[in-house]
């Protein structure tokens, strides 16, 4: 073997890995020496992923997973500094990574099937909007989220607008203002994770939960979450307006019609979906 030969790089590990666990797609982050920051490449294959599994009804849920020590970083400031250097001083890139992560955290929120984060360390900053953007959590006790980018001086408002809308207003402010890290049960109590289990499970227990809403109906979920999040944004009378436009909706499905009707005779429904 050539010294020419022995130089030559090993191939690098995907960035992204996807499995499947019978109905559930598993997306774990996969740049652990990099504690899974959030880099264009990353943003690009997480948000290819959620295109893919939109349309694939295989899929019923998703679990957003990761590898080694810490869930997500945030942003990955090495490549975001790499473009200082440019002649706008990186203003163009830096828009362009913040949009492109902005629709990327979108389209967990518009994806017709429930995504539940497992966190198994740190998630800071983009990391902990990555969390709030899920629709549901499971987190390690020895899990920890925060939202530091005071420190740096640079405030987290993009993660600001998932972690608004997932505690209230003056727990939110203040991991914003302080930086301060959260443990596991904090977050639980205030609202950004469902639960909290013992270091080393929360992958198996998201995909549990996961599993628990895979059982339901697709279209009813799908018809549930949309709702969901859309409400949400609306007036109370503009809001109750859009529900019983939705319910009644509902009511003329066929999966509704079959599980109202399994209930009634003490059945197990069979769905079909629609």
């Amino acid at each position: 073997m050539t010294a020419q030969t022995a130089r030559v790089p090993l191939p690098r590990s995907p960035i992204l890995l996807r499995e499947s666990v019978g109905p559930i797609a598993v997306l774990t982050l996969n740049r652990p020496e990099a504690r899974n920051s959030l880099s264009e490449g990353l943003i690009g294959e997480l948000h290819a992923a959620l295109n893919e599994i939109r349309d694939d009804s295989s899929v019923r849920a998703v679990v957003i997973a990761a590898s080694g020590a810490a869930f997500c970083a945030g942003h990955d400031m090495k490549e975001l500094t790499a473009r200082r250097g440019d002649p706008d001083r990186g203003r163009g890139y830096f828009a362009e990574i913040m949009n492109a992560c902005s629709a990327m955290m979108q389209a967990i929120v518009h994806l017709p099937k429930p995504v539940v984060a497992a966190v198994q360390g740190i998630a800071t900053a983009a990391g902990c909007q990555l969390v709030a953007s899920c629709d549901l959590a499971v987190a390690s006790d020895a899990a920890e989220f925060a939202t530091p980018g005071v420190d740096i001086g640079l405030f987290c408002s993009t993660p600001m607008v998932a972690l608004s809308r997932n505690v209230p207003r003056k727990q939110a402010m203040e991991m914003l203002l302080t930086g301060e890290p959260i443990s596991a049960a904090t977050a639980r109590d205030i609202g950004l994770v469902n639960r909290v289990v013992a270091a080393g499970t929360e992958r198996e227990a998201a995909i549990a939960l996961a599993q628990k809403v895979a059982l339901k109906s697709a279209y009813t979920v799908k018809l549930g979450k949309e709702a969901f999040y859309r409400q949400a944004e609306m007036s109370l009378a503009d809001a109750y307006r859009y529900a019983a436009a939705v319910m009644t909706e509902n009511m003329m499905a066929r999966d509704a019609e079959e599980g109202i009707g399994a209930f009634i005779e003490k059945r197990e429904p069979k769905w079909q979906d629609k």
